[in-house]
């Protein structure tokens, strides 16, 4: 999850991978599958980092698994 700001200050998180686009105009705009829609007080690039660091801290922690077992 990302957490990101509504443009009343309150913060949510959401799930980067439901987001469909992004979009400023000018306000950031987060768009997901099911057409919800929110803005946020973040910018177009602030948002795409947060989502490059998710899934960069992702990567770290499947790496940081011990290997599974193959199941007989």
């Amino acid at each position: 999850m990302i957490v990101v700001t509504r443009l009343n200050g309150t913060s949510f998180a959401v799930n980067p991978d439901i987001i469909e686009r992004i979009h400023e105009s000018p306000d950031t705009h987060l768009v997901t599958l099911d057409g919800a829609t929110y803005v946020v007080r973040e910018s177009l690039a602030e948002v795409v980092e947060l989502i490059a660091n998710y899934r960069a801290y992702i990567l770290r922690r499947a790496q940081d698994l011990p290997p599974s077992r193959a199941i007989p």
